[in-house]
């Protein structure tokens, strides 16, 4: 049955106005539940011992002693106080997917995935409790500042960056088009950390890019699944089909993920029949759910390259699982991100949000990519000299492959 919403499980997009529109977010049929007080009701302690009524220890005495003797009592607002404290309790789970955020924050990383945003242009990961950055986005201020995926964010503005959440961090980074951040890099194979200076500036995306290659290659570069992708893939499938196209070249470098079922509708067409696509587990295993194309693929027997590196997450990763699962096509590149588990976001009555891991996600053949990452079938590095000089060694791998296809 066609989901009658859309799931998002993909990365945090810095930008002014963007965070949890491409944020890691999954409900059963349900994309966002605006009150978490009638899923918690239903629930008894019976049949659950974490409902346990909660008991918030020396939390009562500290703000009694804090109103009593503390220096300045202008700093004591009592309503950040408590926010900041649900946050530490969220917190404690030791999971840096599952986050609450007060009204204020929920509010600036509530948008959606518009295609139009304002920022760097760069999606962000906590990974080994280090911000990394996932990937830019391409012809971002981030990507024309020199960013690349994998760097480790040491410093935003001076600030050390591991002292914040990768929240806090966000809101560091973003600021109005016009502005500078500065970012202090740790980068692989360079012995020193570094500045790189960028000019904020409003981000023009463009989900789905085809280029024609010589001997009828097509290259169809997919740099987010959002709202259009869909149909700027299909308007791809129909172009390619009507040019008598020979093989295809899709490039999921650098995305970092958004709707789950647009990664289905993309498995759709070039994976035939109803095959699984994505297996979801959950707590409750008898919620389990097996996630199926629809079986109209429209291309199912062209040869077809997949490109990937550190930057392809989430539902990237559904696709790029599922094509090296069935032997349908070959990826070329470097490993995944390795973004497996799944989201849900709950917003609370009083603007607050919660977001919480509710599942894991597993390839066709039951493997677990989280923490690990996809292995290409073909591994070819992108160096920063190679950036440097406009060479994509990537992509010439992969044509070259296709050509010597008998």
């Amino acid at each position: 049955m066609k989901r009658q919403q859309s799931i998002l499980i993909s990365s945090v997009l810095i930008t002014s106005i963007v965070s949890f529109g491409l944020g890691l977010f999954f409900a059963d049929n349900i994309n966002i539940k605006k009150s978490a007080s009638s899923a918690v009701s239903q629930i008894s302690e019976k049949e659950d011992p974490l409902m346990a009524i909660l008991k918030i220890r020396d939390l009562e005495e500290v703000w009694e002693r804090l109103r009593a003797s503390y220096y300045d009592a202008t700093k004591l607002d009592q309503s950040k106080l408590e926010y900041s404290a649900v946050k530490g309790f969220v917190n404690g789970v030791g999971d840096p997917y599952t986050v609450f955020m007060p009204p204020e924050e929920a509010k600036d990383f509530g948008q959606g995935l518009d295609g139009k945003l304002e920022g760097i242009g760069a999606e962000l990961e906590v990974k080994d409790s280090k911000l990394v950055v996932r990937a830019p986005l391409k012809n971002s201020p981030a990507e024309k500042a020199g960013i690349l995926s994998g760097d480790i964010i040491f410093k935003i503005n001076g600030e050390p960056a591991q002292e914040m959440t990768i929240y806090e961090a966000i809101r560091k980074i973003r600021g109005k088009k016009g502005t500078k951040v500065t970012l202090t890099l740790i980068r692989e194979n360079r012995p020193e950390v570094f500045d790189i200076e960028i000019i904020r500036d409003e981000i023009l995306i463009d989900t789905v890019v085809v280029k024609k290659i010589d001997g009828g290659i097509y290259h169809i570069a997919v740099n987010q699944f959002n709202d259009h992708t869909k149909i700027e893939f299909q308007k791809a499938i129909e172009e390619i089909l009507l040019a008598k196209a020979k093989a295809v070249i899709l490039d999921l470098r650098g995305n970092g993920g958004g709707y789950l079922d647009i990664s289905i509708d993309m498995l759709s067409e070039v994976i035939s029949g109803e095959k699984t696509a994505a297996i979801v587990k959950k707590r409750d295993q008898s919620k389990n759910e097996t996630i199926k194309t629809s079986g109209s693929a429209r291309i199912p027997d062209l040869p077809l390259v997949v490109l990937v590196d550190k930057g392809s997450a989430s539902a990237s990763e559904i696709v790029a699982g599922a094509v090296q699962d069935y032997k349908r096509g070959i990826l070329i590149g470097e490993k995944t991100f390795g973004k497996g588990s799944v989201q849900e976001l709950i917003n609370l009555n009083d603007g607050a949000s919660l977001r919480m891991t509710i599942a894991k996600w597993f390839t066709p053949l039951n493997r677990s990519i989280d923490g690990d990452g996809i292995v290409p079938d073909i591994e070819v590095k992108l160096t920063e000299e190679d950036i440097k000089a406009e060479r994509d060694p990537q992509l010439d791998a992969a044509v070259k492959y296709l050509q010597n296809l008998k």
